[in-house]
Formats: structure tokens, sequence, C-alpha cells
């Protein structure tokens, strides 16, 4: 029996396991809405495609399944961009599929025609125009396996609308043969054994912990090996919750905003090993002084990854569970030289905790203005310790990650590498349509939140729990710290002057809206949202200049950190 250009479509995502889609329909995809209640697949509609995309990526960042997203052409297709590039920067498996123009009008400035695989070419780990339905199959099957293995990442789909229009007989394919695409999982043995004499040899250990370790499902592997060569972990933004922050090892974040004390280590280490992490400027600093005394061992699924921002002794190409295993059980072959090693290692964590003792992550408490930090502990210690926590991209998500004490893998969902504000809201919803089970909160400033605010209609409209937590000091934050600390307080369109009352905000859209304007009014507030069903906004005005402390300057090394403001 011969099926549609878009039945093939939603029998093939069925055929992947796709349960839930995250979209907003448009001329060019009406046929794929039309078939869609025909099919056992959920639809979230946002109110926005950049939305849509982000939901996706939060549903697969929490969950581990692939995020599907399906948006029509043109600006459709376009307001896709800011969502894929976000997915692409911190590896999340992800499908895009968006509505295209008929063929024969592709290049002739069709009415909301956009060349969004030109756009997209250099955001997505692949793209596909699909020209013959009798192709759409395959590269459906073919898209997924992308998205999915290597290195995770967006992959789309451009599907004019004569193709989905079509028909054809569906066969969907049981294997996938890509020329060219051969991910390498298992480590080489050599490199391995390589791997094991430098750390035996090491007095200074470090493991230096990325998004890797999380995307792979590496977070007990990683705490296996960690504990066996009593090596200290440090995390980047990505690694976080993939190590638990209250491990004796656990050092916390590196980096402009991370730890004295894991700045320190990775400065004084004489062995780095990196697990799933790709040297980001964020966390070397200037590069010529980042681990100046440490040789290096780079773990990756992606060989191009290794040596693209520094220096390498040893790279093992592989994926992370594989390749720590190896090396574990080469390590267990010699148990008395691994004891040697604890031993010897031992002063060096002692020093560690000099520094932790000496420079440890705080804040100056007030009774009188609400810190942000304190906001932050209080969530924590009030959620469970396994809930997913969202956020935008700021001052908050930076105390989020200094202040929050991660326990679980993938419960911290946030923009790494791009930056993206207004990404915090759109992730926290489809978290909670992947798992519906858990408790999710969007962290968040005032700026970044409205980014994306009309996604509040979303979590109504399917009652999803969400928690909102706005961090308001009336500024753009990150950036007025700069302007304070680097331009002589020249506060040039920080200010966001115009007050918003988000608690009424939050009722127009039939949520429901609290607000703190001192801190002993923090607790009773978070509670009462904690309690309350439906989505819940709450809105803490917060001490207007506090800034992310400790921080590296731009340009200078990572033991360089001014500690106060």
């Amino acid at each position: 029996m011969k099926k549609t250009g878009s039945q093939i479509l939603l029998e093939s995502l069925l055929q992947e396991g796709v349960d839930t889609v995250f979209g907003y329909p448009g001329g060019t995809v009406i046929n794929i809405y039309n078939d869609l209640p025909d099919y056992p697949i959920k639809h979230i509609l946002t109110r926005h495609e950049q939305a849509a995309v982000h939901a996706a990526d939060g549903y697969a960042r929490a969950s581990g399944k692939v995020g599907v997203a399906i948006a029509t052409s043109g600006p459709g297709a376009t307001n896709t961009v800011t969502g894929i590039a976000t997915a692409y920067m911190d590896s999340t498996p992800m499908v895009v599929i968006t509505g295209q123009v008929p063929t024969p009008l592709i290049g002739n400035d069709a009415f909301q025609e956009a060349d969004i695989v030109g756009i997209t070419r250099s955001i997505t780990k692949h793209n596909y125009l699909v020209k013959d339905v009798k192709d759409l199959a395959r590269i459906v099957k073919q898209a997924f396996y992308i998205a999915r293995t290597g290195r995770p990442g967006p992959v789309l789909i451009d599907l004019p609308k004569d193709v989905q229009l079509a028909s054809t007989k569906f066969v969907y394919p049981e294997n996938v043969e890509l020329r060219g695409y051969k991910p390498t999982y298992s480590g080489n043995v050599r490199q391995v054994d390589k791997a094991a004499k430098m750390i035996l040899a090491a007095r200074r250990p470090v493991l230096y912990v990325g998004g890797g370790a999380t995307a792979s499902d590496a977070s007990e592997d990683l705490v296996a090996f960690s504990e066996l060569i009593q090596a200290p972990v440090v995390t980047t933004l990505m690694g976080m919750a993939a190590f638990p922050t209250a491990h004796p090892l656990s050092l916390g974040m590196l980096g402009m905003h991370g730890t004295y004390y894991a700045n320190m280590a990775v400065t004084n280490a004489d062995l780095l090993v990196a697990v799933g992490a790709r040297f980001d400027d964020r966390v070397t600093g200037r590069i010529a002084a980042f681990a100046p005394k440490a040789k290096i061992i780079h773990i990756d699924i992606d060989p191009t990854s290794i040596k693209k921002n520094v220096r390498v002794d040893l790279p093992i190409v592989g994926e992370l569970r594989d390749v720590m295993g190896k090396i574990v059980a080469k390590l267990k072959e010699d148990s008395e030289k691994v004891k040697e090693l604890s031993e010897i290692s031992a002063p060096w964590r002692s020093q560690i905790d000099s520094w932790r003792a000496q420079y440890p992550m705080t804040y100056k408490s007030s009774d009188t203005v609400i810190k942000p930090q304190y906001v932050i502990e209080k969530i924590r210690e009030l959620t469970r310790k396994d809930a997913i926590i969202a956020t935008e991209v700021g001052q908050h998500q930076m105390w989020t990650a200094q202040f929050f004490n991660f326990s679980h893998p993938r419960t911290f969902l946030t923009s790494g590498g791009l930056g993206t504000m207004g990404f915090g809201l759109p992730a926290a919803l489809g978290a909670q349509v992947g798992c519906p089970d858990r408790q999710v909160i969007d962290i968040s400033g005032d700026g970044s939140f409205q980014m994306n605010s009309q996604e509040l209609a979303t979590l109504v409209q399917y009652q999803l729990p969400v928690k909102i937590a706005i961090l308001n000091n009336n500024f753009l934050g990150m950036v007025r710290q700069w302007q304070q600390l680097f331009f002589d307080r020249r506060y040039s369109q920080t200010p966001l002057d115009l007050p918003i009352d988000f608690v009424k905000l939050a009722e127009a859209y039939g949520a429901t809206g609290l607000q703190a304007s001192s801190p002993d009014q923090v607790e009773g507030v978070i509670r009462k949202a904690l309690e309350t069903p439906g989505p819940v906004l709450m809105e803490f005005k917060v001490d207007r200049e506090e800034n992310v402390m400790p921080m590296v300057p731009a340009g200078a090394a990572i033991d360089e950190m001014v500690l106060a403001s």
C-alpha cells in the first residue's frame, strides 16, 4: 500500500520510537499536521519556533532520547536557527524537520522560501533536502542514526511540500550505511596502556570532565575511575552533574567563574585527564598559562575536538565508558602501584583541601536584601535531590552552577556553548514533557526570561508543573558586572528600567504568580510554589549589584582570579 510523504515521515518517526514532537504549524507543513492526529505521537504546540527547538533540546537532555521539532518554511525555519546552533554547540541529539516550498519553486524567491539547508550547514551535524519521496524513509533513518551516534548533534531534514504530497510504498530500512561516517567507539589498547603508565607516574593528577560525560551516560564509570586513582575532579559548566558535587573528590566548576581551588588544582597539576571536554576559552583562560605543569591525556569520541585548542600529550579517541573501563581494568592489573599512587598523591589532596579552606565558595549574606545565591541555596534545600534545573544565561546561570550542588546526571540543563538567553523556560518545558514525574525548575534572570516568556502559555495549556524562579535585579546582570569592573560603571543599555509586574504576567497567562521582596519571604514563596499544582512563577527582587565571584578577567590565566568585587 502506498503512503504519502507526510505519512511516511510520521511512520518513520514511529519506527524510531518517537512519542513526542514540539512544533508550530504553517503552510508548507500543513499536510504533516493534517496526518498527525492519525498517529500516536504527542504534539506540543509552542508559541515560537525557537522555543520548539529549545523544548526538544531540553526533552533530549533530560530524557536521553532524540528530540524532534517541526517548523514551516521561511521564517518558521529561520526561527529554528538559534535553537539548532544551541544544540550543536552542546552536542544534543535532535532531528529538526522543516517544510519547504515545492521543488519547482526552490530558488525562485517563492513566498516563505529560505535556503535553510544552506543556512544551517555549519550548525548541524548533517542536513538533508529531500527531493524524492522514495528517499524519505532512508533519510529519516540516517538522520536519527547520525543525531544519536558518535558525538551527538542536531540533524535537519528540509521537506518540500510536493514531496509530502507524493506517494510511494513505505519500507523502513533496517540498517544504515553511510560512507565516511563510522564513529570510533573502542579506545586503542596501546593508547590505553600509555595512559595507565602516565597515571601511575603522576603525583598531582586531576580529572577534567566535560559535557561528553553526561551525553555518554558515563557518570558511574567516572566516579569509579576517580575513586580508584583518588584524583580530584573539576568540571566544565556542561560537565556539572556528571560528577556529584558533594563527592569528597569534587572541586566543582573551573574556569572564568569556577572555584578558586579548582583553578589552582589545574594550574599546579602534573597530569590532567580530560574526559569528554573541549577546552573552551571560558575554561582555559589564557591558553599559554593553562595547566602549564601538566601532561594532558584527552579522551573524546570526537577526534576533531582533540588538539583543537590546547596541546595534548596522549589522545584517545573512543566512547568514554569504553576507554575509562579499559584504563581501570589495566590499572587494576597492578593494584600495588595504584595503592602507591593514592599514598604518594595524598599531600596533593591535602594541598587542595587547604586551598578550599582558604577560599571556599561563599558570599556575603544579608538580612535586608535578597541575595540571589541565597535563593538558589533555598531552592536546593527545598526540592528533591533529583530535581531537574534549567537555566537561562547570565549571572543566575553561574550562581546556579556554583551553589546548587548537583547530585545526578541530566539534572542541569543550560546553554553552555552558545550561551543562549531564552533557553531555560522552553528547555524546562521540554524536560517536564520528557520526565513527567520529575520536579522541573527554571532559574532565570529578568532579562533572559523575557526572551521566551510567551511559553508561559504552553505551560498553562498543557498544565506542565514547571516552577520558574526569576532573580530580578532589573539589569542585564552579567553585562552590567563587566561594565562595573572593566568600564568604570558606565552602565550603557543594561538597566531594565521599565518594571515588569511578573506576578500579573503569570496570571495573565493563567499561571500562578508569587513574589518575594525581602529575605524572610524567600522560603515561604518557594514552599508555596512547590505545593501549588501547575506552573508557578516566582519573582525574587534581589540585590541589584551583586556580582558573580570568583572571576577570571578576559585574557588572564585561570589562577589570576578576582576573589571579591
